[in-house]
């Protein structure tokens, strides 16, 4: 089974025709299904927030077997993400995807459970510290996208689990939790 780094690639990928939408309806069905897993877990696996379908995005070449996905299919696999919630286009040409390993209620939970693991059920933290921060190292929220990390306090701070407040530089903007 090829590699790539560490992440193990499933057997379609060494398959060229996987590489070129297929016409027939039941057999794209399945290419789709194929792609959309491994897009995914890729992404998580790899701590990939944003795939950029005009760069050389690792997974859409295989040197092995000299084959790339075609612009259209890049977005096609893609689009059925964004359909299901998923992933988000970033821009309005379709070469900025946000890619949702999990979705924003998903983050969310993952973010209150952070905060119960580390005692911070009436602690503060700046939104850098969440993302970069000692605490956060090894898990999850290492890295993860802004973007995401703020959609997810924005729905917790709904439910009155956190107050997120602004500071005078992006650098000083927290987040108290009340868990």
């Amino acid at each position: 089974m090829q590699k790539m780094g560490d992440f193990k690639l499933p057997q379609f990928f060494n398959y060229p025709p996987y590489f070129t939408l297929q016409p027939v309806r039941d057999t794209r069905e399945k290419q789709v299904k194929l792609w959309k897993e491994l897009i995914v877990d890729y992404c998580r696996n790899q701590n990939i927030f944003v795939i950029d379908t005009e760069e050389n995005f690792p997974l859409f070449s295989n040197p092995v077997i000299e084959r790339s996905l075609n612009h259209e299919a890049r977005e096609a696999f893609l689009s059925v993400l964004v359909s299901e919630g998923r992933a988000e286009w970033l821009d309005k040409g379709h070469r900025k995807c946000l890619i949702l390993w999990h979705r924003i209620q998903e983050w969310a939970d993952i973010i209150l459970q952070f905060a119960k693991d580390n005692g911070l059920e009436d602690g503060v933290m700046t939104i850098d510290e969440i993302r970069t921060g000692t605490e956060s190292q090894g898990t999850e929220l290492q890295g993860i996208d802004r973007t995401i990390l703020m959609r997810a306090l924005k729905v917790l701070e709904q439910k009155g689990k956190v107050a997120v407040f602004k500071g005078t530089a992006t650098d000083d903007e927290g987040v108290k939790f009340s868990v």
